[in-house]
């Protein structure tokens, strides 16, 4: 019986993968604490913790009429970001896939009132959020097996959750021992073109509204106390302040975990930063000693289960 054994919340901002150097100069002569931040999380979890396999929930990749899971044997290649290609380009990976388990994920679709297809096409495009987070806790491991699933632009918050309850079940019926990483942000408005270069130092007073640092410093005291119940009863509510693809990284990632069942507390790596307007933090939450709660079954209407 699989397990998952950690799962996080984690930033992969373009700024992580920049030479030191210009780091600093961005950030008036200091190292962000991102990169740090990743540094000690390989440390402490990704160098020491017994697992098979990652499953990245990828916010840049943004499916639109179902969720999408990688099933290649490998990916391996060189990264060039359409977004930012001047500070990512040519970013060599390479990485084992995990298709076994991505067929019993989507698998699991159907069960949960969803859509889920597993992909193996070679020229399926990859996403920073995946590469830039393998180069920090992926590479040079390459026994570990690394797989994404996109964020379904459609999906709202049920959705979200019920992917991950996919995603929890096939992971319990596996032989694998998951570490479950959401690749994302919290709060994210950027700044407009002509001022964001005023606004690329990581202090908080860069962040776009002081209410929208406010919000996410609210959740992060809530993910520190475990208490992921009043993080998914307040969605409606950070929905005002657009966190990165509308939380479903999350939200996935805490379906897979019990939703609200689930009280493992955060640990914070690094600060909490800004990236442009964006609210940009890690937290890791380990495995209970009793393990995470099961996901919760979805309870399909009538209407759901005639058209399956």
């Amino acid at each position: 019986m699989g397990e998952v054994v950690g799962a996080g919340l984690i930033a992969h901002v373009p700024t992580i993968v920049l030479p030191e150097d210009i780091r600093r100069e961005l950030n008036n002569g200091e190292d962000n604490t991102l990169v740090s931040g990743l540094q000690q999380l390989r440390r402490e979890v990704f160098d020491v913790v017994d697992y098979d396999t990652v499953v990245l929930l990828d916010s840049h990749w943004a499916t639109t009429v179902e969720f999408v899971v990688t099933a290649h044997d490998r990916r391996t290649g060189l990264f060039t970001s359409e977004e930012l290609p001047r500070g990512m380009r040519q970013r060599p990976y390479d990485f084992q896939g995990d298709p076994e388990l991505a067929h019993l994920i989507a698998g699991k679709g159907a069960e949960h009132g969803t859509w889920i297809t597993a992909i193996d096409d070679p020229h399926l495009p990859i996403f920073y959020a995946t590469t830039n987070v393998w180069e920090f806790l992926g590479q040079g491991l390459p026994d570990k097996k690394w797989i994404s699933i996109g964020c379904c632009q459609t999906a709202d918050t049920e959705d979200n959750l019920r992917l991950g309850r996919a995603l929890g079940d096939a992971i319990a019926q596996s032989d694998r021992k998951v570490l479950l990483v959401a690749s994302g942000a919290m709060s994210h408005t950027f700044w407009p073109l002509r001022e964001l270069r005023n606004r690329e130092a990581s202090a908080v007073e860069h962040i776009f509204t002081p209410e929208a640092a406010a919000a996410d410093f609210e959740r992060i005291e809530w993910f520190k106390n475990g208490d992921h119940a009043k993080v998914l009863a307040t969605m409606p509510e950070f929905y005002a302040f657009k966190p990165e693809a509308r939380f479903g990284h999350y939200l996935m990632m805490i379906g897979a975990l019990g939703e609200g069942d689930c009280t493992a507390p955060g640990r914070q790596y690094g600060e909490y930063e800004n990236s442009i307007g964006t609210g940009q933090v890690h937290l890791w939450f380990d495995r209970p000693a009793s393990g995470f709660p099961r996901p919760r079954r979805t309870q399909l209407t009538p209407e759901e289960i005639a058209v399956r």
